[in-house]
């Protein structure tokens, strides 16, 4: 089976759930993303749900974290 990549596919929601969506998307920044994918019936379902990005400080933190893990692992490689 090989299924064309580009053509339309077709999402089932109401419409209030699609402009709920796509007002989250436009207006707050969130972003939609894949939970999980499952076939049912030969048919491909996926479970979405909206994500907020990290903010500058949370990278920075995320960063310190890893640079300190990596640091820690070099340590204890040489010891």
């Amino acid at each position: 089976m090989n299924p064309d990549a580009i053509r339309m596919k077709k999402l089932l929601l109401h419409r209030h759930e699609l402009n709920k969506l796509i007002g989250s998307v436009e207006r707050k920044g969130y972003t939609i993303v894949p939970l999980s994918m499952y076939w049912k019936s030969g048919r491909a379902k996926i479970e979405i749900g909206l994500a907020k990005g990290k903010q500058l400080h949370d990278k920075r933190a995320s960063a310190k974290d890893k640079d300190w893990e990596r640091e820690k692992a070099r340590i204890m490689k040489k010891a």
